[in-house]
């Protein structure tokens, strides 16, 4: 059912004058959240904490960074504080679009729990099964997954969902923008119907209100407004590049590095294929730099990420998808290669600077092509412009496709146009490896395969010196092979004035029969000159009688292809000259 409580929506920066004590958390969370240092809930958190403390389903709407993850952690623990799990069946279980945000769940809860006999448990992709098949099998209060994972498991009967209490289904818009939405479906559906819903998520498109609509019972809705400023603390710069040819971006964004004082600094691209680039870039200009996506192993996305919290690394290149929920306070610059193609993500990249109260730097390349997603940004965030950093001659930068030089400012004209010594180099260079290539091609395709080679060498005697001279055999070299083993019917059927269109229709119907039997041996080793002999013959005697050579233009081909001895297109015995 839908909501019966209007929503009503509050400003993430709204003052709260209510503490975690005063929410009535259990005293072993609250130690734990004082080790923290957290001691007053964020708007979220002291709206949906009550609610879902009264086993109320909860329809949360609210960006990332709002303490999302509290509000729904904090009071399932609180429920699950008593009583034990059993073998393979979760108590709670909260579902994440990526195993980077599971992993950081997994995180928060160990760190509120951490004076609570609970068990959790990651069931992510990626990560060998074995050491969490222990854990369900010991049994798990919170079990933290991935959609695919956790249904993959759940079809291997390795996972009971009737003991599941509560369903937590975090970033749910991200769910529906990874295709994952007929896997919350069906993660519902096998979930009891008692169950208590958390559900969170940005915004509310229409396939996410049908959700909600079908699988939350009468929920208290929590909506905390947008962001459409960033955080005063981080300083947000753009620079000009004439076009988005990526070695130019690539030699922009080095130059901006260079004139920055840069703690550690992430490096947002758009696709997986950019950051792999960007990442191999840096590396080879001395930069200690390493890429993260969700292509890569999970084993390698947690060590990395590990590397880039303890500052072992200095540059994460991450696409959107795995820095998600990504918080390290140490971070000083985001740098955006990629102007994002939802404006929600710049203010979420951006994010990752400036925070605990530090001051951060945020710097966008921003091309020709970007303009459109540019000034949908400066519609979010309620600015005329931002800031512009000037990179001196930056339309000579080298390009792809040129190998550097001057050129024209559009990237599509600089590859025609390039240095011409460069790519003349490449030019003359292609030009003379083709006619090699054709050769071989050519080499390839004339060189016969062994049952070519047979049936060639077999149709040499049908294609002599004597039936091409001769004008009237051009229907024996279009259909070879017409011999039999008692006669040589081939030569016989070529003779003076059978030109009919019968004769013609039947010697194609024969060509195309021969063509699939094999040659026999007397044919083969039938030598030329007796061959020749034998057709000149032949052309003298099927000249008379004439009745005869009348009757045989019009059967004699079905008749000698029928009969070894007979000929039905004579209706009697063969002649005799057909029988040697």
């Amino acid at each position: 059912m839908s909501s019966k409580d209007s929503p009503t929506e509050i400003s993430p920066d709204a003052p709260v004058e209510t503490t975690f004590t005063e929410l009535g958390l259990d005293r072993r969370i609250l130690k734990a959240l004082g080790d923290i240092g957290y001691e007053t809930p964020t708007p979220i958190q002291a709206e949906a904490i009550p609610a879902a403390m009264q086993n109320r389903d909860v329809l949360g709407i609210a960006q990332t960074g709002t303490g999302k993850t509290g509000a729904f952690t904090l009071p399932t623990m609180n429920k699950l504080a008593t009583g034990r799990a059993r073998a393979r069946m979760p108590r709670c279980l909260i579902v994440c679009p990526t195993r980077e945000l599971a992993a950081q769940v997994a995180e928060d809860v160990e760190a509120y729990g951490k004076y609570l006999k609970l068990e959790m448990a990651l069931l992510i992709g990626g990560v060998s099964f074995g050491e969490q098949d222990k854990k369900l099998t010991k049994g798990v209060d919170i079990l933290i997954a991935t959609p695919g994972r956790l249904l993959d498991q759940f079809e291997r009967g390795k996972i009971l969902m009737t003991g599941v209490q509560t369903l937590v289904v975090d970033e749910a818009d991200r769910m529906l923008d990874m295709g994952f939405i007929p896997d919350i479906e069906r993660i519902f559906e096998i979930t009891p119907f008692t169950r208590q819903v958390l559900f969170f998520s940005a915004t509310m498109p229409p396939e996410i209100k049908r959700l909600v609509d079908q699988f939350l019972h009468q929920p208290v809705t929590v909506q905390i407004a947008r962001r459409n400023s960033t955080a005063k603390t981080v300083t947000q710069r753009i620079a000009r590049v004439p076009s988005s040819d990526g070695k130019l971006k690539r030699n922009a964004l080095r130059w901006i590095i260079e004139q920055e004082e840069v703690d550690s600094g992430i490096i947002f691209c758009n696709r997986k294929k950019d950051v792999d680039i960007v990442a191999k870039s840096m590396t080879k200009y001395g930069y200690n730099a390493e890429p993260i996506h969700g292509d890569l192993p999970q084993s390698v996305r947690t060590k990395t990420l590990e590397k880039f919290k303890s500052e072992d690394i200095k540059f994460l290149v991450a696409s959107d998808v795995a820095a998600r929920g990504l918080d390290v306070s140490s971070v000083s610059h985001v740098f955006n290669y990629d102007v994002p193609f939802h404006s929600e993500d710049y203010i979420h990249r951006i994010g990752r600077t400036g925070r605990a109260g530090r001051e951060g730097d945020a710097i966008m390349l921003v091309a020709p092509l970007d303009d459109k997603n540019y000034e949908a940004i400066l519609d979010l965030i309620d600015r005329d412009s931002i800031d512009e950093i000037d990179i001196p001659d930056v339309d000579n930068f080298p390009r792809e496709g040129r190998g550097g030089g001057r050129g024209r400012s559009s990237g599509g004209s600089r590859g025609r146009s390039g240095s011409s010594g460069s790519r003349g180099g490449r030019s003359s260079g292609s030009r003379e490896r083709k006619p090699a290539r054709k050769a071989a091609a050519d080499e390839r395709e004339d060189t016969p395969s062994k049952e070519q080679a047979e049936e060639r060498e077999n149709a040499k005697p049908r294609r002599s010196k004597d039936s091409r001279s001769n004008a009237g055999t051009q229907r024996t070299r279009k259909a070879p092979g017409r011999k039999t083993a008692k006669s040589d019917d081939a030569n016989d059927r070529v003779t003076p004035n059978a030109s009919s269109q019968e004769d013609k229709t039947e010697t194609k119907r024969a060509s195309s029969r021969s063509r699939r039997a094999p040659k026999r041996e007397t044919d083969s080793e039938t030598p030329k000159k007796s061959q020749s002999r034998s057709r000149k013959s032949a052309d003298s005697e099927t000249e008379t009688p004439k009745p005869r050579k009348s009757s045989a233009r019009k059967s004699e081909p079905r008749g000698k292809r029928e009969s070894g001895g007979k000929d039905a297109g004579f209706g009697g015995d063969v002649p005799a000259f057909f029988r040697n």
